[in-house]
């Protein structure tokens, strides 16, 4: 009798995947819940969005019954434990850089708000981008290098900052985040610079340098003029970071700043010139890799710099992403955020996704992030624009060519978590188990929210178990599935 039910509850399951990994051709910003094999809709307690590695299923909703029971739990079993919760989730999007904005800016005006809605809309056909990163000035993916005072000169310095002009992004990039911010007022963003001006600089170029210690104070009171006049803008900056990649001097803008000057520019300067202008906008150290780990807690170890500290954010370009922990668990009081991480064009997309799923979607939030962003939001078929030296192989969650928009790699990344983990959700306990990567969030709205990846090469049958009660489902080789219930 046993062996009996267990080769009936194979057939069922093996049917489940069968459904699950036909094609459909509903949209993959909006699809119904709709699958090939019906066109009725089946009674589940759990919703399942789903990617295959092959773009069979591309974000789609799955149309299989996945319900909670008492049946034999299939090995391996996945756990969920809501009573075990770690850190608080800002929430997950991408980098919107010059070059991004124009080219977004740029697109006729309803499919400009079309691709606005489809990205920050919250309601539950839209991927709802909770969180931005935006350049100070010139990143290395913007059309030119500029600062917002280019004024000055070695000889004629402008300590005053009279010259301080938004100007340059006044064309694309600040329109463009205010329609953002019409359609999500509370979307949360991030700012840093590539570099200071190039006048403040030992080298007197946008490029390599470091900034003159004589200019510390004149530095400080650029960011507080920044964060003014975007405020001023009606555009509220959560946070920033004093530099980009601090340790990378060959890029197009960079700016070298080594941790002994980061602590005492944050400590001297910049904290208590956002304390004396009232400014609440988070300081956020490093914004680099994850193999110098040291940088960050250097900072975090000197208490009269902590004080101004909200914590400390990171790149995946070299290191593992175990370095977040050791960062949280020197100084749990300090948060640590995940900031940056590109696809390289043309990309691979099944070994793409595989590895910022479990590096970054699964891997940051497990090592206490409170967001993940993916780099560039959008580029062009060149994977411009950039400035010369820039990156030329910097794919966009999206490739605009003329008024052509298609979704790439970091797109599906960023929705499998953006759609369902919203600001305020808690990250909570759940097993790793089968090389089946995964971490679970219950939402504000007391939803339950479980990213999985197989890791497996072949499709796997696997359980998932919740307060006493399970369900079975299975993923193909190298997919990706978000359940919610």
């Amino acid at each position: 009798m046993r062996s009996s039910f267990c080769f009936l509850l194979i057939l069922i399951l093996a049917g489940g995947f069968a459904a699950c990994s036909k094609k459909s051709s509903s949209s993959p910003v909006t699809p119904p819940p709709t699958d090939s094999t019906s066109s009725t809709p089946v009674n589940s307690q759990v919703a399942l969005w789903l990617t295959n590695p092959d773009k069979s299923a591309l974000f789609q909703q799955q149309n299989v019954a996945l319900n909670f029971g008492n049946g034999l739990a299939v090995q391996p079993v996945i756990t969920l434990d809501t009573t075990q919760t770690y850190q608080t989730i800002d929430g997950f999007g991408y980098c919107l850089t010059g070059g991004s904005a124009q080219l977004i800016y740029g697109l006729p005006t309803a499919q400009r708000q079309a691709l606005e809605q489809e990205l920050f809309a919250t309601d539950s056909t839209h991927i709802g981008v909770s969180y931005l990163r935006l350049t100070i000035g010139a990143s290395d993916m913007s059309a030119r290098v500029f600062s917002y005072d280019d004024a000055g000169t070695p000889a004629s310095p402008d300590t005053t900052l009279a010259n301080f002009d938004l100007s340059d992004d006044k064309t694309y990039l600040v329109p463009l985040l205010k329609e953002i911010l019409a359609i999500n007022p509370t979307i949360k963003l991030l700012a840093c610079p590539w570099s200071a001006p190039a006048w403040m600089k030992s080298n007197d170029n946008a490029s390599g340098g470091s900034l003159l210690p004589q200019y510390y104070s004149v530095y400080a009171q650029y960011f507080v003029k920044y964060i003014q006049a975007m405020k001023a803008g009606g555009i509220p900056i959560d946070a920033i970071t004093p530099q980009n990649e601090p340790l990378n001097a060959n890029n197009n803008p960079a700016m070298v700043m080594q941790d002994t000057a980061e602590d005492v520019f944050v400590r001297d300067y910049l904290g208590p010139a956002f304390q004396a202008a009232g400014i609440t906008t988070k300081i956020i150290v490093w914004d680099h890799n994850c193999d110098v780990p040291q940088y960050p807690l250097y900072i975090l170890g000197d208490a009269s710099a902590a004080q101004y500290v909200d914590g400390s954010a990171f790149h995946l370009y070299g290191g593992d992403i175990s370095a977040l922990s050791t960062v949280h668990n020197a100084y749990p009081n300090k948060n640590v955020y995940f900031t940056e991480q590109y696809v390289a064009g043309p990309g691979n997309f099944q070994g793409d996704l595989d590895w910022a799923i479990n590096n970054l979607i699964v891997g940051a939030t497990r090592n206490w992030s409170r967001n993940v962003l993916e780099w560039n939001m959008a580029a062009d078929q060149n994977y411009g624009p950039h400035t010369p030296g820039g990156c030329g192989v910097c794919q966009g969650a999206f490739t605009i060519n003329g008024t052509a928009v298609s979704r790439n790699t970091s797109y599906y990344i960023i929705a499998h978590a953006s759609k369902f983990v919203r600001p305020g959700s808690v990250r909570v306990s759940s097993n790793i188990t089968g090389n089946l990567e995964n971490v679970a969030f219950l939402t504000p709205g007391g939803k339950k929210v479980l990213i999985v990846l197989n890791s497996n090469p072949t499709a796997t049958m696997f359980t998932v178990q919740f307060n006493g009660k399970n369900f079975s489902t299975t993923l193909n080789g190298y997919a990706v599935g978000t359940y919610v219930w």
